[in-house]
């Protein structure tokens, strides 16, 4: 959080209203960084239905654990967060400050502990002094108010240079709800399911079993489709919570996830979680540049994005990148490793509207200046025609600079 803010950053902060059923607080209580807050507590005002998707690591943290256990209840009534430590190999110490988290919370919101979720972001290895912030959630959960949504993105940051929001509005039926998210999250980005932390909050009236169908839909091409560093996080948690408050204002209940009273809120919802895992992308550790690659013509849209992630995670590619370098020549090494279908002869490669290589040889027309002059620019546009199929992905990657190696060269210190 110390240090300049990253140049791809938005150049404003998006007005974050309330969501009606949702109250928020954070706190400093020093579990590592010094004159900040590092704990947030959520608090919803009655039982709000909840899904959520977790890592894919084999080795996920105690609140990941902890979360997927209660995820069966899809009743949420207190979330707490803590940035600085991840509670990840933490054994039977970690178990036992979850439980005595929980504990703590639920009381403070009056609510069992089956209704808590908890997420925790940081160090890996480290025992987890629960003590430190339990004893600060009473008066959290008295403090707390809606109108909190940017100091509470600041609080789970941990190497992030600026706090993560996105807000969006829908109609079920003639009723309109919102939608609020925020995200942390700027290095171990590659998300197998959703990616680092974050919560996403509506006032509309859904049941969890609906929520959960959306929520796994809406990841894919988003969340999932993002890649900082190639590294999949032990902690990664996205929760979506629904408050229910819109059924006051006469929302009809929804009956299914395909219910074509959601078509404009599923919109409106996968439209957000674009938005917040593109500002963590825009975060990456030491970014310079956004990168976008598209793969079109793979065998089938998962060899697309396969071989699409193969290009975003290639060091050499997000090296030549940084460098402002248009060496299409990585882009074929990564797509030629990525392990699907592709015919060399058949390959095209853009950068921007610049093609520099076509049918399997340097275009005939090929300009180093054109090339390089897209290389310049902050946001990169990087196109590969397989020519096989009718796959496509879009992936989102930023490139490697020498801040990512110091930044991560010396993290716990």
């Amino acid at each position: 959080m110390s240090g300049p803010v990253s140049p791809l950053a938005p150049k404003s902060f998006v007005d974050m209203p309330p969501v009606r059923g949702v109250r928020m607080a954070t706190a400093a209580a020093g579990i590592k960084y010094k004159g900040r807050t590092d704990v947030l507590m959520m608090v919803f005002d009655a039982p709000a239905t909840v899904a959520g998707v977790f890592t894919r690591s084999k080795c996920p943290s105690a609140p990941v654990d902890f979360c997927r256990d209660n995820l069966g209840g899809g009743k949420a009534r207190a979330v707490v967060v803590n940035s600085g430590n991840a509670n990840a190999f933490t054994g039977k110490k970690g178990r036992e400050s979850t439980a005595m988290t929980a504990v703590a919370a639920a009381k403070a919101a009056g609510c069992s502990e089956g209704e808590v979720f908890l997420a925790s972001t940081g160090v890996i290895g480290e025992p987890l002094d629960a003590t430190k912030f339990s004893g600060v959630l009473d008066g959290l959960a008295t403090s707390a108010n809606e109108d909190f949504w940017l100091e509470a993105a600041k609080a789970i940051m941990t190497t992030d240079t600026y706090p993560k929001v996105a807000t969006r509005t829908a109609r079920i039926g003639d009723v309109e709800v919102r939608i609020n998210g925020m995200a942390k999250g700027a290095g171990m980005i590659a998300p197998d399911m959703a990616t680092m932390l974050s919560f996403v909050v509506t006032d509309a009236d859904i049941p969890a079993t609906t929520l959960q169908a959306l929520l796994s839909e809406g990841v894919e091409p988003t969340f999932n489709a993002v890649t900082v560093d190639s590294d999949t996080s032990t902690s990664d948690t996205l929760l979506l919570f629904a408050t229910g408050a819109a059924a006051a204002d006469g929302q009809k209940p929804v009956s299914s996830p395909s219910d074509p009273a959601l078509a404009a809120f599923r919109t409106a919802l996968n439209n957000l979680l674009k938005d917040l895992a593109l500002q963590v992308v825009r975060d990456g550790e030491g970014a310079r540049k956004m990168v976008a690659i598209t793969v079109e013509g793979a065998e089938n849209d998962g060899a697309a994005k396969k071989i699409a992630l193969s290009v975003a995670n290639s060091p050499l590619v997000k090296t030549a990148v940084a460098g402002e370098d248009a060496n299409w020549g990585r882009v074929v090494m990564a797509v030629g490793k990525s392990g699907e279908m592709a015919d060399r002869d058949r390959l095209a490669i853009w950068f921007g509207d610049v093609r520099v290589a076509v049918d399997g040889e340097r275009d005939p027309g090929y300009s180093e200046e054109a090339a390089s002059a897209v290389m310049k620019e902050e946001d990169i546009a990087i196109r590969v025609e397989i020519g096989l199929g009718s796959g496509k992905a879009t992936v989102w990657t930023c490139d490697l600079t020498k801040a990512y190696v110091e930044i991560n060269g010396d993290y716990r210190s």
